[in-house]
């Protein structure tokens, strides 16, 4: 049998508090090490907790605590490989350099333990970690994350995938995958917020983000190093449980054990414990949630576009003509300026393939609220696609369109995520549509099944493209058609 209890006697009692040298100056390498890597040394983190957007800024910036690292090495290793752990080494070596001070300089203290000083180090942690894993469980829950993928990059060979995005694409494929992963990180960061069930919440979350780690470490997913921290900062939690958990289930004995925790001095320190405590699991995980729930289905900032594009017209296509300033390229699979092929997303993308190489995008992709700006649909793979962003002037029989392959400047950025679509119309001609080159196309739908395009590209040369849809449905169903309050598709 098994007894744990918390006990709220002064700390002079308590059995386990006279500690040995070792364990002081281990505890010093640990306090200092783990305030390093729980306290944000970003002055920008600090800004955005005093002047915040929204409320939601506030949660999302505590939640986040600017990540976990503060040095980032540019190369590869940097990125995916032992260099992108660079902070954690130097926050050892700063750990170990501050342990031997202390240690020096408490030679003559009558400290005889660091219980109390213990305690509070292992709230930092576990509030750090619950804070963090309902963020990271919200973006899959509401599936975010690693969306389905779309007709495009259904239709893209294995071998042109960089292992990271393959994976994310079989997670986005298997969405309830994602959706239950979401839910478990949200339950075990949950169970930390309370003592009675810190042990298995740790021991959930290290097995769950320990999967999580070595898969992005195989694939070269960029998020090992956030997922790793999870892990580490969970088996510091478990380590104060190791010797009863050795002793009941590995030696089989009894144990009964005593951690301490703080007593009230009063009424009122009960009540506003309990009462803070409240307020920080209510706006953590029902507040935070609504506010991920309102960003998934009712404002589209999500990684991949949500304006609708032409109806009915999303599929794979064949071109079956394509002029170049009034010349017909017949098909070659080495042209790079002819398309091979073309997609069209339920949402507004149109995206052609030719024979020529483009910068791989290794990143992520990052929610945002403009469409133009998700680049989640071609990162992480090669192919020859590009991609073009499309508003419709249906009165008119003309598409607005824009390359999302380029590179945006700053203030272009600003400028285009301040609603959903562009408005790209109204900026055609003028001076800011020039620097965003903008295209001006008409369309024609003869058939339900085929597509006229006609108008000049980046470089002024005219076009005469004819799309024709092939017919083909994939064992993988239409959940890319994820539902949202703001359009039917």
């Amino acid at each position: 049998m098994t007894t744990v209890q918390h006990t709220d006697r002064p700390v002079e009692t308590i059995e386990a508090n006279s500690w040995k040298y070792g364990e002081k100056v281990g505890f010093r390498f640990a306090f200092i090490f783990f305030i390093l890597m729980i306290v944000p040394l970003d002055w920008s983190w600090y800004e955005k907790i005093i002047q915040p957007d929204s409320l939601y800024d506030f949660l999302a910036s505590i939640a986040g605590g600017s990540r976990s690292g503060w040095i980032e090495v540019n190369s590869e290793s940097g990125k995916w490989g032992f260099a992108s752990y660079t902070t954690w080494w130097l926050n050892v070596l700063i750990a170990v350099l501050g342990a031997t001070i202390w240690s020096i300089l408490s030679r003559n203290s009558k400290v005889k333990s660091y219980t109390v000083l213990y305690y509070w180090l292992r709230v930092l942690v576990r509030y750090r970690i619950a804070f963090g894993l309902i963020a990271f469980g919200f973006i899959k829950f509401f599936p975010m994350q690693m969306p389905f993928p779309s007709v495009a990059n259904l239709n893209t060979d294995m071998g042109e995938y960089a292992p990271f995005k393959l994976y994310w694409q079989i997670v986005g494929v298997s969405y309830r995958y994602e959706i239950f992963l979401g839910f478990l990180e949200i339950a075990a960061g949950s169970l930390l917020f309370f003592r009675p069930t810190v042990v298995l919440g740790a021991i959930i979350n290290a097995g769950v983000l320990f999967n999580i780690a070595h898969a992005n470490i195989a694939y070269d997913g960029a998020v090992h190093v956030y997922s790793s921290y999870f892990v580490l900062l969970s088996l510091f939690l478990l380590l104060q449980y190791f010797p009863a958990i050795w002793k009941l289930f590995i030696l089989r004995e009894p144990v009964s054990s005593f951690y301490y925790v703080p007593t009230f001095i009063n009424n009122w320190s009960k009540w506003g414990y309990y009462s803070v405590k409240f307020i920080i699991v209510f706006f953590f995980i029902f507040v935070y949630g609504y506010f991920r729930y309102d960003r998934f289905y009712n404002e589209g900032r999500l990684k991949e576009p949500v304006l609708p594009g032409l109806s009915k017209a999303a599929g794979r296509y064949e071109v079956s003509r394509f002029s170049l300033n009034g010349q017909e390229l017949p098909y070659s699979p080495q042209d790079s300026v002819r398309w091979h092929e073309a997609f069209l997303e339920r949402y507004s993308t149109l995206v052609f393939k030719v024979n020529k190489a483009y910068d791989i995008d290794l990143g992520n992709g990052t929610p945002t609220l403009n469409d133009v700006l998700k680049t989640y649909e071609f990162t992480g793979r090669a192919g020859g696609k590009s991609y073009l962003y499309y508003e419709i002037d249906s009165a008119n029989q003309v598409l607005y369109l824009l390359d999302k392959n380029q590179k945006f400047s700053k203030n272009q950025r600003q400028l285009l995520d301040e609603k959903l679509d562009v408005g790209l119309k109204a900026l055609y001609g003028k001076a800011v549509g020039d620097s965003l080159q903008i295209l001006k196309w008409s369309y024609e739908r003869p058939t339900a099944d085929r597509i006229v395009l006609k108008g000049l590209d980046a470089q002024r040369d005219s076009l005469h493209i004819t799309l024709d849809r092939i017919k083909e449905s994939y064992l993988t169903g239409k959940e890319w058609y994820m539902k949202n309050t703001l359009f039917d598709y």
